[in-house]
């Protein structure tokens, strides 16, 4: 820890404060070329065309094994920018809002903005609407910008899962994301000034709505992938022995018209005619490169105003998605394919020559790490009941990585969750990810006032070895053999979070 206090101090001797370029990508799995191999299970898709996101990786602290709290977007934005796992938040799903029914919590751009920063938002970084009360504006010293949905009404006349839109279309129209984007960099260019001269440093995030449905992207990125690369899942079929209560029938995609058409249920071992599967496949791929392409403009800008020495740049996916694998859709599970998500931290001085770490990290950590890095003030851990507490994490930075990518004292264990309800009653799936195995327990959950697991009321149990099966095809939590396992993880998911720290935190 002293290393990096004393290489950070070295790096900003030259500046007043590092600033922060925050980027978000709304629903991308971490389907990356530098993510494969064993960290991506399925490496059955063609190669990615992710050029930006690969080069800024290359000069970040790439975290391969980084998972989300909670798989559905506000849940998890919601997590991360207060650094509060969803049950200090009480937020699990897309409505509530954290100052309503958790506390008061501070978010990343707001405890900038207390430090000085001027803060600016743009695209989806909060979850919209109440969710967020509007994208939060007391975390903003800007009005926030957000071009909205129907930014694409000129080409998205019907609601359907997935679209191609032709290049010619585009000479005196933009989509969303580029005009989010296009906002991003006439503001970086504003700030710029002041930042080269340190009289103020500036936060800001751009959120990236693709490639979250319907996948809309320009014809150049469907060009990238021919029809002829797509492949079908390698499993379509749901997990061996796999509890009931952990599939979700993915009534988001089946909301679609061109879906609904087709009359499916979204039922455990039932799946989508081969052709719909490529073709949102491609689709899904196509909008993943379009954000790629944005992102790089973004990151461009910064370079050209002379900011990259200067300027911390983080990236992050909400969580992952579901592409017919096990025949499943969307996020709304507990299985890796949903947990998973990409993150990577750039610290001009530290991270440049690139550092790739293996260590089980999650979305909570980035409060704090940002906070380090750029030189403010700690945050402190938080207690056990930190309502009234305005500024504390639940997560760990991120910094001892960047001198000891495969740190021994790390955290051994992640964690995440995600509710279920029946017949008016409240289930939630918590999940510990270790470094061999992800194990989940689906049990009672008291709500209001409680917000805790009744770990006594079991409706499912899955553990699954990732050595063994990194697709998570065999649930092996029933089986006689694992029983010995079985009681050794329970204990462990049940102490929680608190007990899987770092050991010199």
């Amino acid at each position: 820890m002293l290393r990096v206090t004393l290489l950070l101090l070295a790096v900003t001797a030259a500046w007043a404060r590092m600033n922060v370029l925050f980027l978000v990508s709304d629903d991308m799995r971490p389907e990356l070329s530098i993510f494969e191999g064993k960290d991506f299970p399925s490496p059955v898709h063609p190669p990615m065309h992710s050029p930006n996101l690969d080069a800024l990786a290359r000069k970040s602290l790439l975290l391969k094994r980084a998972h989300v709290q909670q798989a559905v977007c506000s849940p998890s934005r919601s997590s991360l920018l207060t650094g509060r796992r969803p049950d200090t938040t009480h937020v699990y799903d897309l409505v509530v809002y954290w100052r309503d029914v958790g506390g008061n919590f501070t978010t990343i751009p707001q405890y900038f903005k207390e430090h000085g920063y001027r803060t600016i938002g743009s695209g989806k970084i909060f979850h919209p609407g109440h969710a967020s009360n509007n994208n939060d504006p007391i975390s903003w010293t800007d009005p926030y910008f957000e071009s909205g949905p129907q930014a694409n009404n000129f080409v998205y006349k019907e609601k359907v899962s997935w679209l191609n839109v032709p290049m010619d279309v585009l000479k005196n129209n933009s989509l969303q994301d580029t005009q989010n984007a296009d906002y991003v960099i006439n503001m970086i260019k504003q700030v710029a000034p002041q930042a080269r001269s340190g009289e103020r440093p500036f936060f800001i995030a751009q959120g990236f709505h693709k490639p979250h449905l319907p996948f809309v992207a320009p014809q150049t990125f469907f060009d990238m992938y021919p029809e002829s690369s797509i492949s079908l899942p390698a499993n379509p079929y749901a997990p061996d022995k796999m509890p009931e209560i952990a599939w979700s029938s993915y009534g988001e995609l089946r909301g679609y018209v061109d879906i609904r058409k087709l009359n499916v249920t979204g039922d455990i071992n039932t799946t989508l005619p081969n052709d719909v599967i490529l073709n949102l496949r491609r689709a899904y791929y196509s909008a993943l490169s379009y954000t790629d392409y944005e992102l790089g403009r973004v990151v461009q800008e910064l370079e050209n105003q002379g900011l990259a020495n200067n300027t911390i740049i983080s990236f992050w996916g909400d969580h992952g998605w579901q592409l017919g694998e096990h025949g499943e859709w969307c996020k709304h599970t507990d299985f890796e394919l949903a947990t998973h998500a990409p993150m990577m931290v750039h610290v001009p001085g530290l991270t440049d020559k690139g550092i790739v770490t293996e260590e089980l990290t999650e979305f909570v950590d980035l409060f704090p790490t940002l906070v380090e890095a750029a030189g403010l003030p700690p945050i402190g851990l938080c207690p056990e009941n930190s309502t009234d507490v305005l500024v504390c994490t639940e997560g760990t930075s991120l910094m001892p990585l960047i001198t000891n990518p495969a740190s021994p004292n790390w955290k051994k264990a992640v964690f995440s969750q995600y509710p279920r309800s029946d017949d008016g009653g409240h289930q939630m799936g918590y999940s510990m990810t270790t470094d061999k195995y992800r194990y989940t327990e689906w049990v009672k959950f008291d709500q209001k006032p409680l917000y805790k697991p009744d770990w006594n009321k079991v409706y499912g149990v899955e553990l699954y070895d990732h050595i063994k099966d990194p697709e998570e095809n065999f649930n092996l939590a029933y089986n006689t053999a694992e029983k010995e396992l079985v009681s050794e993880l329970r204990v462990k998911l049940h102490a929680g979070w608190r007990a899987a720290r770092p050991r010199d935190n």
